[in-house]
């Protein structure tokens, strides 16, 4: 039964019960209830009366029904749009109720289902060929790698054959650290990275991140302050939460201005260790905060000092702090400052 034939049923059954409801009660104010009077009531107050009593009811249910009639009507599409709002690029087995009533509503929600199903295919296959591609390009990149840097130790050559092999090696590297970062990011999504669980001192992360950067900011003179650094105590993966603080240690320099400034810092917010990371860069534009987590968007590389990165170290930073059960934002005042914040929750060993 199609929508438009059901609801022409359901509103003229409300109809007829307001027209049988109107009629009852008419009857009995106009033909029952004067024969049980003495003296009738003169007809302009027994017409008042009557509307009174019919038709304000009447129009009481017909308003009622036909509230009822819609919600009845609307509430499969507000189903439909509750199931289809959850439905996201890491929710896609996820399908739609049907009725089974073979309405317009329910083709509607088959349709989309096998969308789904065709864009879970899709990303599957997205998946695999990442996965594959990204595995087989090691090899190759690992033996011209080895073969540039044995053809460097070479003592005859020119200074003009040495810097051409070097950009050339740099440029292994680089691509060795794209297919890496893709191999690490397509593993994580499909769940194939185990990540240990054991306490760690989140603190001492933070030191170590913080020496790092003073390393790396040091050609640029760029000063590298840790402002506070609280003793927390988290459960994860050691490797993982460094790889995190270093990625974003590495942006806070790159994407910073000459003699600039960044602030580490370590300490507790409610039940959650947050550690935060400002850098006194350009910054980034509002409408690009949004997108700065996509894989190889890099923003603005014309105001960064060596932004020679591949674009996947903040999708990586992210997915390290999810799997770890915290969150990551980052926050920008062009011109100013921009500042990274990660909340990582506490060991509960700790926290009781």
């Amino acid at each position: 039964m199609t929508i438009r034939t059901r609801l022409t049923l359901w509103f003229a059954l409300v109809l007829v019960l307001s027209l049988t409801a109107m009629g009852v009660l008419s009857y009995y104010e106009l033909v029952v209830e004067p024969r049980d009077r003495a003296q009738a009531e003169a007809p302009g107050e027994e017409v008042g009366e009557a509307l009174a009593w019919c038709g304000v009811p009447a129009l009481v249910f017909g308003l009622g029904g036909g509230w009822w009639l819609m919600r009845r009507a609307l509430a499969p599409i507000a189903a439909l749009s509750n199931a289809a709002e959850r439905i996201n690029e890491h929710h896609l087995a996820e399908r739609l109720p049907r009725t089974g009533s073979g309405d317009e509503l329910d083709r509607l929600t088959q349709v989309f289902n096998e969308m789904t199903e065709r864009l879970e295919q899709s990303f599957a296959r997205i998946h695999e060929f990442t996965l594959h591609a990204s595995h087989e390009l090691k090899t190759p990149l690992t033996v011209i790698h080895g073969e540039l840097e044995t053809a460097l130790h070479n003592q005859s050559l020119s200074v003009e054959q040495r810097s051409r092999l070097e950009s050339e090696l740099d440029e292994i590297q680089r691509l060795a650290r794209i297919v890496n970062g893709l191999n690490l990011l397509t593993k994580a999504g499909a769940g194939q990275i185990p990540l240990s669980r054991e306490p760690v001192r989140l603190d001492e992360l933070v030191r170590e991140a913080c020496s790092d950067a003073q390393s790396l900011g040091r050609p640029y003179q760029i000063r590298v302050n840790l402002a506070g650094c609280e003793q927390v105590l988290v459960t994860g993966d050691r490797h993982r939460l460094r790889q995190l603080l270093l990625n974003l240690a590495d942006n806070a320099v790159k994407y910073n201005s000459p003699q600039g400034t960044v602030t580490l810092e370590l300490g507790r917010v409610a039940q959650a260790a947050q550690i935060t990371i400002a850098n006194t860069g350009p910054g980034i534009a509002p409408e690009l905060v949004p997108r700065i987590f996509d894989p190889f968007f890099r923003g603005d590389a014309s105001h960064s000092l060596a932004a020679d990165g591949c674009g996947l170290g903040l999708s990586i930073a992210r997915w390290i702090a999810n799997a770890h059960g915290g969150l990551i934002e980052i926050t920008s005042v062009p011109g100013r400052m921009t500042t990274a914040r990660v909340r990582l929750p506490i060991a509960a060993a700790e926290s009781g």
